[in-house]
C-alpha cells in the first residue's frame, strides 16, 4: 500500500494535498476501522461536544435584538429631520403627505406598544428598553406636531378662531343725517 507521504510526493505536482482513504490506519474512531472508517468525512468525531457557548450567545443576541427594537424610533429621528427640511413649509401635497406619515407612524407604534413590550419580555432590561421605546415614539410625534405648527396647520393664533367668534351686537345705529 502507498503511504501518505508517497501519495503527496507522487502527485505533488498535480495536487496540493492528498488523502488516503484505503488504509486501515485508525484515526481515533474507536473500534471502527478499515472500510467503515472511509464512510466518515475528514474531521468527523464520534464524541458529542458540549454546546454551552450557544446558550450564552443566544442570550446576547436576544438582548441585542431587544435593544434594536427599543432604539428603532430614535434611529428614525435624523431621517425625519432631513425629510422635514427637504419638504419645506409650503402647503402642497408632498409636505402634507410627509407630515401625515411623520405623525401617523408614531401613533401606530404607540397603539401597538403592548405587542412590542411582549417582544421585550425576554430581556433583563425590559423596563429601560420600554422607556426608551416610548420616548423615541413621543419624540417622533413631537416632530410631526412641530412640522404641522411650522406649516401653519395648527390653530395657534386668535385669527384662526374667527369663524367661531360671534359678531358684536351694535349698540346704536346712525344714518348720516337721515331719519331712520
Amino acid at each position: 500500500m502507498a503511504t501518505p507521504t508517497n501519495l503527496v510526493t507522487n502527485r505533488g505536482r498535480r495536487f496540493k494535498w492528498a488523502i488516503e482513504f484505503g488504509s486501515g490506519g485508525s484515526r481515533g474512531r474507536g473500534e471502527r476501522g478499515g472500510l467503515q472508517d472511509s464512510m466518515y468525512p475528514v474531521g468527523y468525531s464520534d464524541k458529542q461536544v458540549p454546546d454551552t457557548s450557544v446558550q450564552e450567545s443566544d442570550h446576547i443576541l436576544v438582548e441585542k435584538r431587544c435593544w434594536d427594537i427599543a432604539l428603532g424610533p430614535l434611529k428614525q429621528i435624523p431621517m425625519n429631520l432631513f425629510i422635514m427640511y427637504m419638504a419645506g413649509n409650503t402647503i402642497s401635497i408632498f409636505p402634507i403627505m410627509m407630515v401625515c406619515m411623520m405623525a401617523w407612524r408614531p401613533i401606530q407604534a404607540l397603539l401597538a406598544t403592548p405587542a412590542t413590550f411582549k417582544l421585550l419580555e425576554s430581556s433583563g432590561q425590559r423596563f429601560l428598553q420600554g422607556l426608551v421605546y416610548l420616548i423615541g415614539n413621543l419624540l417622533g410625534l413631537a416632530l410631526g406636531v412641530y412640522k404641522c405648527q411650522s406649516m401653519g396647520l395648527l390653530p395657534t393664533h386668535a385669527s384662526d378662531w374667527l369663524a367661531f367668534i360671534e359678531p358684536p351686537e351694535r349698540m346704536e345705529y346712525t344714518g348720516g343725517g337721515f331719519l331712520l
